[in-house]
C-alpha cells in the first residue's frame, strides 16, 4: 500500500513539472523583430572634416 502511495506521489511530481514546463513555453523566447531604420542616434551622419 506504501508502494502505491509513493508511486501515485511521483506521477503527481512528474505531472506537475510537465505541466510547468509546458505553460512556461519550453524556453522558447520569439525573435526581436525591427520595424524602424537603424540609427546612430544623434550622431553626425558625415564625418567631421579636418579643416
Amino acid at each position: 500500500m506504501e508502494l502505491l502511495g509513493i508511486l501515485l506521489l511521483g506521477l503527481w511530481v512528474l505531472s506537475a513539472a510537465v505541466r510547468a514546463i509546458v505553460n512556461d513555453g519550453r524556453g522558447h523566447t520569439p525573435s526581436v523583430r525591427s520595424t524602424a531604420p537603424w540609427t546612430a542616434g544623434n550622431l553626425p551622419s558625415a564625418p567631421y572634416s579636418a579643416g
